[in-house]
């Protein structure tokens, strides 16, 4: 019995074994490429911000150093007064703030449509949506841009749609393109689809309208998924240069996008007001993010536990 007792380890010896070398060889790895990743995704924004700060010749002369030697405002400055920056800051403001409102009402309309009201037709309609989701954006441009051109009664057209210029140089042709995307859709329909249809069947034989059993029934409970997809919205308007180059000729409706590439032509770029304006440009859509932060990790938490 005494040989026994003293072979057989305590609960303090056994939890003092050292590790396997595979397991910590594993978790060295992981850390390893945590921290390469890390530093590949911080590394080119402590650039572009210690950029920003540099003189002209110090950009030239240390492109690489993270910080500058004589840290300058100069390039903010220069952004403000050498092209109409503030009046692109508002367009921008503008366009990326109506295009996620107008995608966060329609989109969500849609798919509360599309999941709670059963009607002949809605599987077919949700399929063509999902394949619009398969159609390369730049395909469509084309027969979209005809589309605003062309919208009677618009823009100095006719009945017709001939004569002016329709809907081109306005907010409305960057807004309404995007106002009830196919990716909103599809996105709160999957969202409506996990809420019990017993809410709204107990309303409508309280006498409930349909819109009024959406907004005040549906809508708040999905305060995570507007999060995320008004955080996505957002971004996508604030980030479009494409779409906006196509359709804003006139100077005074071009967006903050293609602002930034006025730094930049054919034999030189202007690093410094370049990298400013787009640290600028970075600020709105970190203070949506903050703003939006509790939802969209809400939303993500849900997500899991589904």
């Amino acid at each position: 019995m005494s040989t026994a007792t003293l072979s057989t380890p305590s609960p303090d010896q056994a939890y003092s074994r050292p590790r396997r070398p595979k397991h910590l060889i594993r978790r060295t790895a992981w850390w390893i490429a945590v921290l390469l990743i890390s530093i590949t995704t911080v590394a080119p924004l402590l650039w572009t911000l210690a950029t920003s700060f540099k003189p002209a010749g110090e950009i030239l002369s240390h492109p690489l150093s993270f910080i500058p030697d004589a840290p300058t405002l100069k390039n903010y400055i220069h952004v403000f007064t050498t092209v109409p920056f503030a009046r692109y800051f508002v367009n921008t403001i503008i366009v990326a703030v109506a295009g996620a409102a107008a995608n966060l009402f329609f989109g969500s309309m849609a798919g509360y449509a599309l999941s709670k009201l059963h009607f002949r037709g809605s599987h077919a309609v949700f399929s063509a949506y999902l394949a619009s989701m398969m159609i390369p954006g730049i395909v469509t441009m084309i027969p979209t841009f005809l589309i605003l051109r062309h919208i009677p009664l618009v823009g100095g057209n006719g009945v017709t749609g001939d004569g002016g210029v329709g809907s081109i140089n306005t907010y409305w042709a960057v807004i309404l393109p995007g106002a009830a995307g196919a990716f909103a859709v599809f996105f709160m329909k999957q969202f409506f689809d996990d809420l019990p249809d017993e809410m709204g069947e107990a309303a409508r034989v309280d006498g409930s309208g349909e819109f009024r059993i959406f907004w005040s029934i549906y809508m708040p409970l999905s305060k995570s998924s507007l999060a995320v997809l008004g955080l996505l919205s957002f971004q996508a308007g604030w980030n479009n240069f494409m779409w906006p180059l196509i359709v804003l000729n006139d100077p005074d409706m071009m967006t903050i996008q293609v602002g930034l590439a006025a730094f930049v032509n054919d034999y030189t770029t202007d690093y410094g007001p370049l990298m400013a304006g787009t640290v600028i440009t970075m600020v709105p859509v970190i203070i949506v993010f903050l703003f939006t932060q509790k939802w969209v990790v809400q939303g993500v938490a849900q997500t899991g536990g589904k």
